[in-house]
């Protein structure tokens, strides 16, 4: 499809816009426009507030509720070929009861698997309330038909996925073909549709990593909210860099003014690269400082990770009895 097809066919597809907003999507010269027209993104400003941000000490009770609240944050992820069901099951398991010694301990938001083990996961967890994220899309490169895309986010929704990760054709974002990567959006929207009327989450993910620019961040942000993401998320994991505290806090800046415009509150996931408790806070403090509170809760902020949930237990642990158990007192993934 040409830019010119996509830009066509951009007005007739159901997107999130409304108020002034009303015409930013009715062709690709319009959608262009406005996008180019953001505010541009002041990168030693950005780079100096995440700096000065992840300098904020958290202590005491007010660390303790913030590792509780992390653990319900975490989309626990495993997305590598190696997958087996085993695995997945035991993972399931963990997000349930992330510290079966500790019944106190939260459970995770969701576990991330490819669509062919959505099931599984799924068949495990139950009426847990833990949800089910499925890639989709070709992930995570994104090269594939669009037919195929659907077909991916279709088989995963009907195997149980709660919510769906999806990834942006990056290089049709970078050549400048707004409308057509905002339709395809809106088509994998559609296709999240389950037949009892509800729909699978979509998560936006923009591989902050192969952006090169925040100013191209800040377009894909706003480009995956006007195409009705319910998430932006940074990066699939596979790219580095993954999900740094600057680009986060470029996209907290978007939905806060994306809300601000429409009324609409989108959520974000930084996934790929955070590791520890004091990584974890850090985004913690950055979302609350920019976004506001209202984004501090698993329902509008995650965490991709596979890794980061043990450190945030071995924390937990060393808080509670003054002692820092060691690696082999949490399960590995």
């Amino acid at each position: 499809m040409t830019s010119t097809d996509a830009g066509a066919r951009a007005g007739s597809t159901t997107t999130r816009t409304g108020g002034d907003l009303a015409d930013v999507t009715r062709d690709d010269a319009s959608l262009r426009r406005f996008l180019h027209g953001l505010p541009g993104v002041d990168r030693v400003g950005a780079e100096a507030r995440a700096a000065m941000l992840s300098t904020r000490s958290v202590k005491t009770t007010a660390k303790a509720q913030a590792i509780d609240l992390a653990i319900r944050m975490v989309d626990l992820t495993t997305l590598e070929g190696q997958d087996t069901r085993g695995k997945v099951q035991a993972l399931a398991s963990k997000a349930q009861r992330p510290d079966p010694g500790d019944p106190t301990c939260p459970a995770t938001a969701a576990v991330c698997v490819y669509p062919d083990l959505v099931a599984t996961a799924k068949q495990t967890l139950g009426a847990s309330g833990v949800k089910v994220a499925a890639v989709a899309t070709a992930f995570p490169s994104g090269r594939a038909s669009r037919e195929i895309k659907l077909a991916d986010t279709r088989d995963a929704v009907a195997a149980g996925a709660d919510e769906i990760d999806m990834v942006i054709d990056r290089g049709a974002f970078l050549s400048g073909h707004y409308a057509q990567v905002l339709e395809e959006i809106v088509a994998v929207k559609e296709a999240c549709a389950r037949p009892d009327g509800g729909a699978a989450h979509l998560k936006v993910i923009l591989e902050t990593g192969e952006l090169a620019t925040y100013d191209n961040v800040r377009r894909a942000s706003w480009l995956a909210m006007l195409a009705g993401g319910d998430f932006i998320k940074t990066s699939t994991g596979k790219v580095q860099p993954a999900a740094t505290l600057p680009v986060t806090l470029v996209m907290l800046e978007a939905v806060r003014d994306f809300r601000a415009a429409t009324g609409t509150q989108v959520g974000v996931k930084p996934a790929g690269g955070i590791r520890t408790t004091k990584d974890a806070i850090k985004f913690l403090v950055t979302v609350n400082e920019v976004a506001g509170r209202d984004w501090l809760d698993p329902d509008w902020f995650r965490f991709g990770a596979s890794t980061l949930l043990n450190d945030l237990l071995l924390q937990r642990q060393k808080m509670a009895t003054g002692r820092y158990s060691g690696p082999d007192y949490v399960t590995v993934d």
